[in-house]
């Protein structure tokens, strides 16, 4: 490998996001590029699969080219691949995971298989030198909604998961009851905004319970009966929903803290994270606990490749004899950070 700072190329294909970056590991990003596939799953009001994986495959080879021309290097100048792994769609993972593999093996180059949810995890570590371990994180995502205490690179203890639904989908399933179009979440959060976050009463779902976990599907079908009922705004139901939902993760989040704290910072990661709703009550409950509060800026929230190359760099420097992860794994459409956490009942289970 090359001498420091390492230099990573980081692959992201998880979802609907195509990206590609370049980043060091003392936090600098040399170049990224993202494209978007709302166009192509607009018209189906969620993510289509088999749209996004072919989506990927048409875009993937020309961004890797473009990105390196943008940053004015050649994979020799590179210590690493970084490719999503999984968790997520698994064909649009295995378009990146595939196109890492064979970057690896043309340059002679380590690959590193990342999990997706671990690239959330230590995003904020990009962006804030500061932010040492261990921290408390909320990762708030279209497929995840977890509590876990961070305690290095490869080390996470899970606290808490959804028993059904993420909150990114509960976002994402009142647009398209609202009739807000996709992608859901920065539509809700924006009509919110001209609603009256107490006009319509919808439940908190295990808000208070003793058990530590999350829950939205319930939250949802309200959400849909209120509609349905014709007596509420569209404004007042959205404002309404955010609302119940920030009050069960700062309910949810409460209970960890006073089970599992203190921890010296509040990180939050994940889509849901660029909610400024969320933000500032997360920021709001740091302060109550004297903790730092931790969030990374908008473009490291959603998904992107360079918290990828960033878990990447953090790998690479937490083990500088490290020779690379095998070409031969897999994808793998479920990945838990934590895999000795203790099963819950529902879908939980998957996370």
């Amino acid at each position: 490998m090359g001498t420091e700072p390492h230099i990573v190329l980081g692959i992201e294909s998880s979802c609907d996001e195509t990206a590609v970056a370049l980043v060091t590991a003392d936090r600098r990003v040399l170049a990224e590029r993202i494209a978007s596939q709302e166009a192509e799953h607009a018209p189906y009001g969620g993510v289509v699969p088999e749209i996004a994986a072919r989506a990927h495959a048409e875009r993937l080879a020309p961004m890797l080219e473009g990105v390196m021309a943008d940053a004015g290097l050649t994979l020799a100048d590179v210590d690493a691949i970084a490719a999503t792994a999984g968790p997520r769609l698994i064909g649009g993972v295995m378009v990146g995971l595939v196109s890492g593999k064979a970057l690896a093996m043309a340059s002679d180059k380590p690959l590193i298989a990342v999990n997706h949810l671990e690239g959330h995890a230590l995003s904020p570590r990009l962006a804030d030198a500061d932010l040492a371990f261990p921290y408390l994180l909320l990762l708030v995502s279209g497929g995840h909604c977890q509590i876990l205490a961070v305690e290095g690179v490869g080390q996470y203890r899970r606290l808490a998961t959804t028993i059904d639904d993420a909150l990114g989908e509960a976002f994402d399933k009142t647009a398209k009851i609202l009739g807000l179009g996709y992608p859901g979440g920065p539509a809700v959060e924006k009509l919110a905004r001209e609603g009256d976050a107490k006009a319509v009463p919808l439940p908190r779902p295990l808000k208070g319970s003793k058990e530590p976990h999350f829950s939205f599907a319930g939250l949802k079908s309200a959400v849909l009966r209120a509609h349905e009922s014709g007596e509420h705004k569209r404004a007042d139901i959205a404002a309404s929903f955010q609302q119940a939902a920030v009050d069960c993760l700062i309910d949810r989040l409460t209970k960890a803290l006073n089970e599992n704290g203190p921890f010296p910072a509040l990180v939050v990661a994940g889509g849901v994270a660029a909610n400024q709703s969320v933000r500032g009550a997360l920021e709001a409950l740091a302060a109550e606990h004297e903790m730092r509060f931790v969030a990374p800026p908008l473009k490291l929230c959603t998904d992107n490749a360079s918290m990828i190359a960033w878990a990447g760099c953090e790998r690479l420097v937490r083990d500088p004899e490290f020779a690379g992860d095998p070409l031969d794994l897999k994808a793998r459409p479920r990945w838990p950070l934590d895999p000795e956490a203790d099963a819950v009942r529902g879908a939980g289970v998957k996370a």
